[in-house]
């Protein structure tokens, strides 16, 4: 296994970045295991009975600070480790190392019931609202269910008049109550679930993907609904996507991964004017463009590494036409440029791109 260690400070001095931040993940690694049971992992080796054990590995080192009121976008090809990082933030999957503090306060060594005043600041909505929505409860039923968990001491009233003031907000009628999730649109149900995950009052949101199994033609109008969510609600997102397009018009700051490992961490703006890293470079230079000056589109070439056996080095040598022998040996680290960017890269340690 190879071990990917990085460090993200997105302010001046640590100091400022711990109070600014509402989410600090630190060395954060997951595996995920292959080789079945106890009595599946034994082989017969060298006339030997050996126990053969294989991995996943879908994160490797990942360190990342969201600060309180931004939209931090987590970009990457499918497979990169963008959802497994969301679902082990939300506590949904358990890390194999590393640390997730929550406003200062560790929380993914706590059990079930020490998690839940933190259930109630930290909502997720999914990437897929066909599956995301309990096909026997009525929309009525799935929107008072969060509501009877965490206020158990409020009236009948009190929670049909806040079921109302969430359906309302996402612009759902609320006559639409009695009906069944398989009775709504994709788009429909979506609103559904941000409805859900708004109705206990977060002040923290894992969106995984959430608009990407809608047509384009709702997509522009539940990304504009998680926007002005925030800006009314005063939200903090973690928005997982692999739409750039989406990127450029949502995220505060932006952090590209590649196989499990953090690249790349800088403001919107930024990345999209001044793109470092080699593999960001090639993301951006994919996205369709109407204008004569686009840069050039970047192929890459060679295999894509497989995460059960990482490659040593860079993660990225093999597919990156700027690799020398270091970048086959030495981890990079993630290092501060002139702009506030953090990349992981020797080549552009070196001045070499």
């Amino acid at each position: 296994m190879n071990a990917q260690a990085e460090t993200i400070a997105v302010t001046p001095t640590q100091n400022e970045e711990s109070n600014e931040s509402l989410l600090q993940i630190r060395g954060l690694k997951k595996r995920f295991s292959l080789s079945g049971d106890f009595l599946e992992q034994l082989r017969f080796k060298g006339g030997k009975l050996v126990r053969h054990q294989e991995y996943v590995h879908a994160i490797n080192g990942v360190n990342l600070d969201i600060k309180r009121g931004e939209a931090l976008c987590v970009v990457g090809e499918s497979g990169c480790g963008k959802s497994t990082v969301a679902r082990t933030v939300m506590g949904l999957i358990s890390p194999s190392e590393g640390e997730i503090r929550y406003d200062g306060q560790r929380i993914d060594n706590l059990s079930s019931k020490q998690l839940l005043p933190y259930r109630k600041r930290m909502q997720m909505i999914f990437q897929n609202p066909y599956a995301s929505l309990n096909p026997r409860m009525t929309i009525q039923q799935t929107l008072e269910e969060p509501l009877r968990l965490h206020h158990p001491d409020w009236s009948r009233q009190q929670i049909l008049d806040k079921v109302e003031e969430v359906m309302r907000s996402v612009g759902i009628d609320p006559d639409w109550g009695k009906r069944f999730g398989h009775e709504f649109s994709g788009g429909q149900r979506q609103r559904i679930a941000i409805a859900r995950a708004l109705a206990v009052d977060p002040e923290f949101i894992v969106a995984d993907e959430p608009i990407s199994a809608l047509d384009v033609s709702i997509q522009a109008q539940v990304l504009n609904l998680l926007m002005d969510a925030q800006r009314d609600r005063n939200l903090t997102y973690l928005f997982i996507t692999h739409d750039l397009a989406v990127v450029e018009h949502f995220g505060t700051r932006v952090a590209v991964m590649y196989l499990g490992t953090v690249c790349e961490v800088a403001t919107t703006a930024t990345l999209f004017a001044k793109p470092r890293h080699p593999y960001t470079q090639a993301l951006l230079s994919a996205i369709p463009r109407l204008e004569d000056d686009r840069p050039q589109h970047i192929r890459l070439t060679g295999e894509v590494p497989t995460p059960v056996n990482l490659p040593s080095g860079c993660v990225f040598h093999g597919r990156c036409p700027y690799a020398n022998a270091r970048c086959k040996q030495e981890i990079p680290a993630l290092k501060t440029q002139d702009d506030g960017t953090r990349v992981a890269c020797h080549a552009v340690e070196e001045g070499r791109l």
